[in-house]
């Protein structure tokens, strides 16, 4: 039961690093009026720092959720 609910637990926390990714990469776009131009963070650079960073700590995320929460596999 315990191998379950990791796998489970990494899955979720891999689709929310995935999501912050993505999300990130939206605001990059939108900070450097590259796409979506119909928002107000349109040509804004401080959208786009935000974005760099949502985008490294939801990385940071996948990251940490396929290699940390591993080491409990079986214990």
């Amino acid at each position: 039961m315990r191998d379950f609910f990791n796998g489970v637990m990494r899955g979720i926390s891999t689709l929310i690093g995935l999501l912050m990714v993505a999300m990130g990469g939206i605001w990059i776009l939108q900070g450097f009026n590259i796409a979506f131009l119909d928002s107000f963070m349109a040509n804004d650079k401080q959208w786009a720092l935000w974005g760099a960073i949502l985008a490294l700590v939801g990385a940071g995320q996948v990251y940490w959720s396929n290699t940390r929460m591993g080491d409990y596999k079986g214990k």
